[in-house]
Parts: structure tokens; sequence; C-alpha cells
């Protein structure tokens, strides 16, 4: 018997993208049900060749359902995922509502997948922010290698981060620079077209923003609570596929050379390093495809045991909902949930 699974936040980019890889990667459902909040109920969402109907989140029922993949932001997940969990359906969720929470696990398959046996304290699983997930997937087997004291991270991060709004801005800014009309700015403080904005998220008070709060809160939870991490954030003219910029200080050596061979076998790794023109792989080369990418791998001199590394994802895949589907993938294939009885 295959799994009854729902998206919740069907319509935007991150629940969309679920519904794709859920097709492409055969996921054992023997239905799929789209949600979203009462404004979206009647619009249509595909799902491989089928398409689908959108429901209202508030009227399903959960018990019947076995994995809600959330995505619905912040403020319904907190409403919402308790609920759900309640109802004996598990939800990984997407947004920061409960990633910092002792009793919900943080998840990526290829760093922490042990962590995964926590689920069953609130039946809630949280996915990492889109910037942590491709960091942590580099990072953990040059830690595992040589032990990381501490990473310093500029994060170079596309307008898909904040959603459709994001994307809509930077095409509706450039459209309005070509021909000279008004640029309007209403996602960001500032014009994004053919500019950067050392800005993501909101203000704290020690003056980081929360998104590279949650970069060195996130590294710490599933990596190690010992490695400073410090962060700068950075949204750019992009419209798929986080960048980083990478300085990391070892407790043991580690050459370029042993870490391009420790990346070339990590999971979820795909090293593209060469010392020529076009050798290393920028967000357009990487919409679209799964793996995290390293490049630019180099050793730093300034510091004993310093390396410098390139790394580049799909932010809506393996920062979001990539991440989310192997989390459902690893419950099942460790069998920590089982189908329930969807007979009428």
């Amino acid at each position: 018997m295959g799994f009854r699974v729902a998206i919740a936040g069907a319509t935007g980019n991150v629940g969309r993208e679920m519904l794709e890889i859920l097709s492409e990667r055969d996921f054992p459902a023997d239905e799929v049900i789209a949600l979203a909040s009462s404004r979206s109920v009647g619009k249509e969402v595909s799902y491989g060749d089928r398409t689908l109907t959108v429901k209202n989140l508030e009227n399903h029922d959960f018990s019947t359902t076995d994995i809600c993949l959330m995505s619905a932001g912040g403020s319904v997940s907190e409403k919402w995922s308790p609920k759900i969990g309640e109802q004996g359906c598990v939800v990984i969720d997407n947004s920061s509502a409960w990633r910092y929470h002792a009793d919900v696990p943080l998840i990526v398959p290829e760093v922490n997948a042990d962590a995964i046996t926590d689920f069953s304290k609130k039946n809630i699983i949280a996915n990492p922010n889109c910037s942590t997930a491709q960091l942590v997937v580099a990072l953990k087997p040059l830690h595992d290698a040589a032990g990381i004291k501490r990473i310093v991270v500029s994060t170079y991060q596309s307008v898909s981060g904040s959603g459709k709004d994001g994307m809509d801005e930077l095409f509706n800014q450039t459209r309005a620079v070509f021909v000279n009309d008004p640029v309007e700015k209403n996602v960001y403080t500032k014009r994004i077209a053919f500019n950067v904005i050392p800005h993501c998220d909101v203000f704290m008070e020690d003056g980081y923003t929360k998104e590279e709060w949650k970069v060195l809160a996130e590294t710490k939870k599933m990596i190690d609570p010992k490695i400073k991490v410090t962060c700068t954030a950075v949204r750019v003219p992009v419209f798929i596929g986080h960048s980083e910029a990478v300085n990391i200080e070892f407790e043991r050596e580690m050459t370029a050379e042993r870490a391009r061979d420790i990346l070339r076998e990590a999971p979820g790794c795909l090293v593209v390093d060469k010392t020529e023109d076009g050798g290393y792989v920028t967000p357009h080369e990487c919409a679209g495809e799964d793996a995290t990418y390293i490049s630019r791998i180099r050793e730093d001199a300034t510091v004993e045991n310093g390396l410098n590394i390139w790394v580049v994802s799909d932010n809506l895949r393996k920062g979001a909902a990539l991440n989310a589907i192997q989390i459902a993938e690893l419950l099942i294939a460790r069998g920590l949930i089982q189908a329930k009885s969807h007979a009428a």
C-alpha cells in the first residue's frame, strides 16, 4: 500500500517544486492532495501528467494522511503543524517555525540522518534554511575528516528565496530599466535589478540579519555546536540558485587535493573544479539540478589548516522541496512510518 501525501502551500514556488519532485522520483504515494489557504481553493496545479485541484488546508482530515509536506509559511505552520501531528500525520516543515525546538529534529539526510528517530515527540521534522542546507552537505564530510573549527561564509542568494513576489520584482525592475520606466520597489529595500543587496531577512540587535543567524544556529545544530560560524547574506539578481563563498579553518591538516577527493565521494556533492576559464559552477548551471556543486577548492595560507570553497545549489530543490522529500523517503526506508489504511 502506498502513502497518502498532502502538500500544504501547493500553489507556491516550493509547493509546486515538491509536486514535480514527487513525480520525478516515483515517490510511493497512492494519493497526493494539494492544499492551500481558502483564497487558492479551486486553483489547479500539476503533478506529473495529472492536474490536481487545490483544496482548503483548514478543512482537510489529516487522520487519514500519512505525510504532510508543509510549505505554507511560519505562521501557518506554527498553528497547524502541531494539530496535524496530533492526528498521526508526520509534518515535514519547510519554514523556520520549528527548526530550533529541542523536540523537533532538523534534518539534511546526507548530514544527520540518525537524528530523524526523534520525530515522534511532536510528529514534526524541520527542513533547514535553504542556504544552510547546501552548506552543510559540503561541510559535513570535511568536518568528519579534519574537524572544522570556524567558518566564514558569504551567501549570494537568488530572489526565489523571497518567493514568487521576489522573482516578479526582479523581472519587472529589469524590464523597467531596459525601457527606461520608473523602477518600483515592493519586496526589497533597494533596487535588485543590476544590483546586490547585503540584506536578507530582518535585522537583529547585534547587527546581523535573521538569515545570517539561521546559518549559524542550524549549522551548529546539525553538525557540531562547537563550530564557530559567521555569515554575511547578500541578495543578488539571480532567479534561481544560491551561491556561497566559504572559508574554513580546520583542527587538523586539510589540503585542497584531499578535500576534492573527500567531496567527490560525499553523498549529494558534485565537484566541478578546474583551474581554467569556466571550470566552476554558477547558479545558472545548477537550476533544476539536485546536487550541491563545489568549485574553487583551494588552500588559505593566511591561517593554519585553512581552505576556501565555492558552493552552489538550486535553493528551491535541495534548499527546500528535494530535501523535504528526501526526509520522507528516509522515514519510509527506515521503517519509521507505515501507510495507514485508506479504505473508504
